[in-house]
């Protein structure tokens, strides 16, 4: 059943919401970019309540074309960008902090993951916009992480509540990311640096091998609306989200303990198949779509909702902006950063 509502901040927005599907607000036509801009910027508070109540929110109807046009509705819905730190996953530089959501192959789906979620600061907000929609599937798809939080199995909530997370990261030119695309420097020293710097312990295989481990609180609250949510990258990045025979081959060939990204409870623990399943069937319970249309923009809040992309076959063209910076201190973490396993 659809129902529609007005936001409480203003009754100019028209709010359609479905089960299965994000919020969708349903723009007025314009005839240029530049009328968009003045209606987006006098509803941003209204859109905003609504990102704040739904942790997604799509907007349809927009004459979004390309990177300028979604330039222009970047800056006036976001107010300040931020950058994307420890990359992890290739992406083409449309300039003007305009980027494309992914260039990994259409045939990989992508699991719900919360951005930078283990770095020190990340993007509050997240815009995405659809330049050219696939054919089939390659919908954005989002999950709400207060919902997440709320079905998870108390005893590994509390679990991770009290250890945290631990990722460990492999960089090499042979699987991943190597470490200067991923650190942004050509230097050894230009990584350590960063690392010295963002409670991140790391040692060098080799010269062109770089290991890191950092432990990241698995919960963190909003800052703006004071709620709790599951915030990590450790089922998206665990060994048992791989593909079987994915991780058979990267196994073989790196070793177990030299896969490209692993997770650990932050006391070092390996969670058991049947819990890091769990994780993924909440991931699955809470996650929602909707088909890309050309022109369509949704906004993700970053902390309460987490994004995923379906496989897809045709031309596709989703790009991204990143704004908002949060610092990871100013959301209440329930376990301090560190290079060092909990308890230890």
């Amino acid at each position: 059943m659809t129902t529609y509502a007005q936001s409480p901040a203003t009754t100019g927005l028209s709010v359609t919401r479905e089960p299965g599907k994000p919020a969708i607000v349903h723009t007025p036509a314009f005839g240029t970019m530049a009328e968009a801009t003045v209606w987006l910027t006098a509803q941003l508070p209204a859109i905003q309540a609504e990102l704040h109540r739904s942790g997604a929110v799509m907007l349809r109807g927009l004459p979004v074309t390309d990177t300028d046009t979604f330039a222009e509705a970047r800056d006036a819905l976001i107010a300040q960008r931020a950058g994307y730190k420890e990359k992890a996953t290739p992406r083409s530089d449309f300039g003007e902090g305009v980027f494309s959501s992914t260039d990994l192959p259409a045939a990989q789906a992508i699991r719900l993951h919360n951005e930078n979620s283990y770095t020190l600061d990340f993007p509050g907000v997240l815009l995405f916009g659809c330049v050219t929609a696939p054919e089939t599937g390659g919908a954005t798809t989002v999950g709400d992480m207060r919902k997440a939080l709320a079905m998870l199995p108390t005893d590994l909530v509390d679990r991770f509540a009290e250890a945290g997370w631990l990722l460990v990261r492999n960089y090499s030119d042979l699987a991943g990311m190597p470490w200067r695309k991923a650190f942004s420097s050509d230097a050894p020293a230009g990584a350590e640096e960063y690392c010295d710097a963002n409670a991140i312990g790391y040692e060098w295989l080799d010269e062109d091998t770089l290991r890191t481990r950092q432990r990241r609180s698995a919960i963190i609250t909003h800052p703006v609306t004071g709620e709790r949510s599951w915030f990590n990258h450790f089922a998206f990045w665990n060994a048992r989200s791989l593909d079987e025979d994915v991780r058979e081959v990267l196994t073989d060939t790196f070793g177990p303990d030299g896969l490209p990204f692993d997770t650990r409870l932050g006391d070092g623990t390996t969670l058991t198949d049947a819990e890091v399943d769990a994780i993924n069937e909440v991931y699955q319970a809470v996650t929602v779509r909707e088909s890309w249309q050309t022109g369509d923009l949704m906004l993700v809040d970053n902390i309460l909702c987490a994004h995923g992309r379906e496989s897809y076959s045709g031309d596709r063209k989703i790009v991204v902006a990143m704004g908002e910076p949060v610092r990871l201190s100013d959301c209440a973490p329930t376990t301090a950063p560190s290079t060092t396993l909990y308890g230890r």
